[in-house]
């Protein structure tokens, strides 16, 4: 006759499953402490998962959009510069003209008219970190005024010929169904300027001109020049404006920067609150699992070593 033990074989597969499903619990907690992380895959998150990705893809959307706002901002700020180096040109183009008014001389004049020239031609013809022309509309691999020297600009018919750029004008999508339009065209930009040099250069070409050689200014000279003063104090209001509106620009950028940037930390956040593990409590799970691995293992172990003769009396013992 045998003594066997008192734990059966569904006792013994129960408590083996209780071991496992104590192990798996463990090894999943202790898995959300080392990656900070509830799951590494979609299937872990559960019915948070349509959730979570619909989060990560508007997040990715929203970095998108920061990375193009923020290249814009980048050329708008360069334009600020750009554009107030033009209205600085037209406020001095403005003085050289009523100075030799003022002055009744003329001869430095044309000097100044070159210089002037000379710098917003550069300033419109200037390219950005890629290479490209800023003010080219769309063209960026051609120089968008077309004229080196202030001679070219005097032959021609009209100052539209000293143009070559494009008409398409940047923008940059900021958020879903918002866009900011900050690209400007040389011709735009500069056609006033470029008008107000050549009807000048053209003047001292022609048969009232030679200001160099005039130490007095002639009556024909002095009732041009005159004329002058008007239209270059215009043409420098007309700068000044879009030197304002390129700022207003930068301003509704860096507003839509600050609206990603806050985006941001609410995306980041949202997901965080799902995907993030919550350290204090995956410790205080990390000691309830290890002491539920334990307590099956010990229970599983001690039914293990049980006989009827942990029931029957000592042979000491009198019945």
């Amino acid at each position: 006759m045998s003594i066997d033990r008192i734990a059966t074989a569904q006792q013994n597969a129960y408590f083996l499953s209780q071991i496992n499903q104590a192990a798996n619990a463990l090894n999943t907690t202790q898995q959300q402490i080392a990656s900070q992380k509830v799951s590494t895959t979609y299937a872990g998150f559960g019915n948070q998962t349509q959730v979570l990705q619909a989060t990560m893809t508007a997040n990715a959307r929203n970095d998108a959009y920061t990375t193009a706002t923020t290249l814009a901002t980048t050329q708008v700020d360069m334009q600020d510069t750009q554009l107030t180096g033009l209205s600085a040109l037209a406020t001095k183009l403005t003085k050289a003209v009523s100075d030799a008014v003022s002055n009744n001389d003329p001869t430095t004049l044309m000097d100044q008219v070159q210089s002037i020239f000379d710098q917003a031609t550069s300033i419109l013809n200037s390219k950005d970190a890629n290479g490209d022309y800023v003010y080219s509309g769309g063209k960026t691999d051609t120089p968008p005024v077309t004229v080196s020297f202030l001679s070219q600009l005097v032959a021609l018919p009209s100052v539209a010929g000293a143009f070559d750029n494009g008409n398409a004008k940047k923008a940059v999508q900021v958020a879903d169904g918002q866009t900011v339009t900050y690209g400007l065209t040389a011709s735009d930009v500069g056609t006033q300027l470029m008008q107000s040099l050549k009807d000048i250069a053209s003047f001292d070409a022609g048969p009232s001109g030679n200001f160099n050689g005039s130490p007095n200014l002639t009556q024909a000279q002095n009732g041009f020049l005159s004329g002058q003063i008007a239209s270059t104090g215009t043409m420098g209001d007309a700068l000044n404006t879009v030197t304002a509106q390129n700022g207003s620009t930068f301003t509704r950028l860096q507003n839509a920067a600050t609206q990603q940037s806050a985006m941001s930390t609410l995306y980041s956040g949202f997901i965080g609150n799902i995907q993030d593990t919550n350290m204090a409590q995956a410790a205080t799970q990390l000691s309830l699992d290890q002491t539920a691995l334990q307590a099956a293992l010990q229970v599983t172990s001690t039914l293990n070593k049980l006989t009827l003769l942990n029931y029957l009396p000592s042979s000491g013992t009198v019945g």
